[in-house]
């Protein structure tokens, strides 16, 4: 007796992993494309070969369509940059490996679009401007600041509030780099050579401020 073969695997309402990479792909590209504002629904509907229903399934909204675009890509991005304070070289090393990774990621189109963007919606959405800091900067200078903690307890930095310590250093890994990618003064991500010394001045002064 023949058996017919197993019918296709359904997913529940809002659980297709493909449809909702779909649905992610077809935003990026209108995105980037017409922008926040000139992005419609019925735009991303049709790149990404959904309906509308089908779309809100999955996401609430434009904007949470837009926060779940740069939360991936924000963590693709930033893969590895913490891990560069980890392991056994050097703390100068460590601190100017996290730099220049940092300022490299800062200043990639990418990023840059993505902050020219919701500085251009904050100020009538200001809760998306709140969450988009929270969960980049604020995140990466949490993090920085807990493995300052740990260099400290091993007396390889004197540092009374690293919170603070950590937002110097980050600052100083783009100095001269990011604000001019941000404004188009710079058009393009700028050369690794001029990346790697700026990264290098950073962690002198650091170090010159905190080293033991």
């Amino acid at each position: 007796m023949e058996h017919a073969p197993p019918s296709p695997r359904r997913h529940a309402a809002g659980t297709d992993p493909q449809k909702r990479a779909a649905i992610l792909k077809g935003a990026a590209q209108i995105f980037m494309d017409k922008g926040f504002d000139g992005a419609g629904v019925s735009d991303i509907c049709r790149a990404a070969g959904v309906s509308k229903s089908t779309l809100y399934v999955y996401f609430a909204s434009k904007e949470d369509l837009f926060e779940t675009l740069v939360s991936q890509e924000r963590d693709r991005l930033f893969v590895g940059v913490e891990a560069q304070m980890d392991g056994d070289a050097p703390l100068p090393d460590r601190l100017t490996a996290f730099a220049t990774a940092l300022a490299h990621v800062l200043c990639s189109d990418t990023v840059i679009r993505a902050q020219r963007t919701v500085i251009g919606i904050a100020e009538r959405m200001p809760d998306l401007g709140t969450r988009f800091y929270e969960g980049g900067a604020l995140r990466a200078q949490r993090i920085l600041a807990l493995r300052l903690d740990k260099e400290v307890a091993a007396g390889r930095l004197a540092i009374d509030d690293t919170t603070f310590a950590a937002c110097q250093l980050i600052e100083l890994s783009t100095v001269g780099l990011w604000r001019q990618r941000l404004f188009g003064h710079m058009q393009t991500p700028p050369d690794p050579a001029r990346v790697a010394a700026s990264a290098a001045a950073a962690v002198e002064m650091f170090l010159s401020r905190y080293g033991t």
